[in-house]
């Protein structure tokens, strides 16, 4: 008999994901609140029944300050984001490489300078690579196009775009989140690069 995996996908607006986004004190007021409404509103016989229904919450105010106590400090990622950018290529590549290895990925160097870099394999799954590191005002669509190009080629469907410098256009944003490619910049490198094992 085949196994099927069930994943559950948390709507972004829902109110627990906007709690796991929130700082995790906002939880445990909410809780707060629900409590003392369920005391002033509710019999004293169901107070109990009241006030457990901020239990889920409770739980998502757990998850959330386990998640941001392990993140590193907006000063730890700056300084990292500060290093990245005066990084040679070489030790850059380095960088990148060990963060995906411990994440978990096989990776493999592609060579030249193509439109890839990286080619990124877990679980039976491809994603190919670009990192950027020149400065540039802004980065427009026409890397983003070589780089689907290059995914096709190989038949990876996601791809990441890895910018040590500069930004992204609005309509290379809009292409990256059209064609499967992920940009990784600012806070999003910096906890790459830093993430442990």
């Amino acid at each position: 008999m085949k196994r099927t995996s069930v994943k559950f996908k948390m709507a972004e607006k829902s109110l627990f994901a906007m709690l796991l986004r929130s700082p995790w004190w906002v939880s445990f007021v909410v809780v707060g609140v629900i409590v003392l409404a369920a005391g002033a509103l509710l019999p004293r016989e169901y107070f109990v029944v009241g006030a457990l229904a901020g239990f889920p919450i409770f739980v998502v105010g757990c998850i959330a300050a386990w998640k941001q106590l392990r993140a590193p400090s907006p000063a730890h990622l700056s300084g990292m984001l500060d290093a990245a950018a005066r990084m040679p290529w070489r030790d850059f590549a380095n960088a990148l490489v060990a963060a995906w290895t411990r994440a978990g990925y096989t990776v493999e160097r592609l060579p030249g300078n193509g439109a890839a870099d990286f080619c990124l394999a877990k679980n039976g799954s491809t994603t190919l690579a670009s990192a950027r590191r020149w400065k540039a005002a802004t980065h427009g669509v026409e890397p983003l196009r070589e780089l689907r190009a290059a995914m096709d080629q190989r038949g990876a469907p996601t791809g990441l775009y890895v910018l040590a410098q500069g930004g992204l256009s609005d309509n290379a944003r809009l292409y990256a989140r059209d064609n499967g490619i992920t940009i990784v910049q600012d806070a999003a490198l910096a906890a790459l690069l830093l993430a442990k094992a």
